[in-house]
């Protein structure tokens, strides 16, 4: 059964307090921190929401995981004093020192796969490709709707031929990402094991609106909070809700303003 989640806005006290433990803060960019857009390269980050962000990194652990390039998320954002994971957590960077690379024996199967999907989908109007180091996406929010049936037959059919990769699924795009035991989830296990973030110590956030949240969702279920970005309910492991980055930037500052 779906449930109406309660809003994180009405719980900052709660969230805050967490029985005494460290917050650690994990946020998603794309629908999080900016709304969706039409084309991926127009989601710039509000100087009001990087100064909430700033912030909050100046009270409490802060990373930034999402499925853009590391280096393009990294510079959108600008905030030195913070760890940015790219590519849905399959490239991690920035401060502390910290460096990780996972199935980089994958990139010349994605080159070609990029090449067949720029080939394949010339002919859809509207189609997107767009090549991250560790994954292919293939946008379709600007494509026809008698059209999106096309590029989902196509996405399959070089999924299929490249076994090594699988095909995930958020808003309006379709991805091909290496298929390992690797997700949002498994890295941020990995991002508080190596920033020396003893987890019974620690009450971890994870902010985030698309499917591939939920791996993060899940893998903090038990020790402390996931929040999802969402004006509708749907199924989740999410604890509590954010209806927008309007919502996300109001709750951020006030968790950072309990902080002080």
């Amino acid at each position: 059964m779906i449930r109406k989640l309660p809003s994180a806005l009405e719980h900052v006290q709660e969230i805050a307090a967490a029985d005494s433990r460290q917050l650690a803060v994990f946020l998603d960019y794309d629908g999080t921190l900016t709304p969706i857009v039409s084309h991926p390269e127009k989601a710039l980050l509000a100087d009001s929401m990087r100064e909430t962000v700033r912030a909050l990194a100046a009270r409490a652990p802060v990373c930034i995981l999402s499925g853009r390039d590391l280096d393009d998320v990294r510079q959108r954002v600008n905030i030195d004093a913070i760890v940015y994971a790219g590519s849905h957590g399959f490239d991690v960077g920035g401060s502390h020192g910290l460096r990780n690379q996972v199935a980089t024996e994958c990139l010349p199967i994605l080159d070609a796969a990029e090449k067949e999907l720029r080939q394949k989908l010339a002919g859809v109007p509207g189609t997107l490709v767009e090549r991250k180091r560790f994954s292919v996406a293939a946008h379709y929010r600007n494509v026809h709707e008698n059209d999106v049936e096309q590029v989902k037959r196509i996405v399959d059919e070089i999924a299929a031929r490249h076994r090594e990769l699988r095909t995930i699924e958020n808003k309006k795009v379709y991805e091909l990402q290496p298929d390992i035991d690797w997700s949002k989830g498994r890295a941020l296990v990995w991002l508080l094991e190596s920033l020396g973030l003893d987890r019974k110590e620690l009450f971890p956030i994870y902010i985030g609106d698309d499917r591939t949240d939920e791996d993060a969702f899940g893998a903090i279920w038990q020790c402390g909070a996931g929040i999802l970005v969402s004006e509708q309910p749907r199924l989740t492991a999410a604890r509590y809700a954010l209806k927008n980055p309007a919502e996300v930037e109001s709750f951020l500052r006030e968790l950072a303003a309990t902080l002080t």
